[in-house]
């Protein structure tokens, strides 16, 4: 998808909304339980109710591979799905990979061919060599880490290197990257008061902002401080939609979730 293609289903939904896929097997309802890929099956059923009401999902990927070839299985059949019948949805591996040259490429080839992701999520701690190999992928969008929502964020992404912070200094080093115009960046909305001046080094990229809901994040000050004329951002909430419930009516309180963020994400683009 292509981010021209992302930013007119954004102003045709009047919504910014990401949904995590965050699928625990502790979590989901138990009656789930009984079925053959329950975790296919509750994200399947997430998806038909909450697909009219945000822009984009984001399964994390530890949440699969924690299953071993049982959630791989339903991780294909996800992204399977969300293509096959939501097409207009943009889709992105939570992965976190990041290595130097073949295997970047690999890591790349798995998400961007084998299971046709829109973009995945990349740790850049190792430079442009292991980077560019993702963003060598036409119409595929390449997020990196560049200031997390955790608290040991603090740890490395906010300290001075020769009197800049860290996070700076990734922003800054990745637009010289080939194809940086394909890069998009992670922001935790917990850090909302470093938006503006992370608008300043990468005004037209988007932002990836997980951290509003459960962890506390304002969804109006991440609007406020980072967006642009496109809006340029996709808002993340995985527990607070996807567990809304955990009962038989886990499908409609997730729509309920879903549509509160929703209507303040319409009014703040209004």
């Amino acid at each position: 998808m292509t981010t021209e293609e992302l930013v007119a289903q954004i102003r045709l939904k009047e919504s910014f909304l990401c949904i995590g896929l965050d699928t625990n097997l502790e979590k989901i309802p138990s009656h789930l339980l009984k079925e053959e890929d329950p975790i296919f099956e509750f994200n399947k059923a997430i998806i038909d109710a909450t697909h009219h009401l945000c822009v984009a999902y984001k399964p994390n990927i530890a949440f699969y591979e924690a299953y071993g070839i049982k959630g791989w299985i339903a991780l294909d059949k996800t992204i399977k799905y969300l293509n096959a019948n939501y097409p207009e949805l943009y889709t992105i591996a939570d992965a976190k990979r990041g290595d130097i040259g073949n295997t970047s490429t690999r890591y790349a080839k798995a998400f961007f061919e084998d299971m046709e992701f829109d973009s995945v999520t990349i740790a850049p701690y190792m430079g442009k060599d292991s980077v560019e190999p993702f963003l060598a992928f036409k119409n595929k969008h390449t997020i990196l880490l560049a200031l997390t929502s955790n608290k040991g964020a603090y740890d490395f992404q906010t300290k001075l290197i020769d009197g800049k912070e860290l996070y700076k200094e990734v922003l800054e080093t990745s637009k010289t990257y080939d194809n940086s115009e394909n890069l998009m960046y992670v922001v935790g909305a917990t850090k909302a008061s470093f938006l503006s001046e992370i608008r300043t080094i990468v005004p037209n990229n988007f932002l990836l902002v997980p951290g509003v809901g459960a962890q506390g994040g304002s969804l109006e000050e991440v609007y406020k401080y980072g967006a642009n004329k496109q809006i340029g951002l996709l808002v993340n909430s995985s527990r607070g939609i996807i567990y809304a419930s955990n009962g038989n009516n886990f499908t409609e309180e997730a729509a309920k979730s879903a549509l509160q963020l929703q209507e303040q994400m319409k009014k703040l683009m209004s």
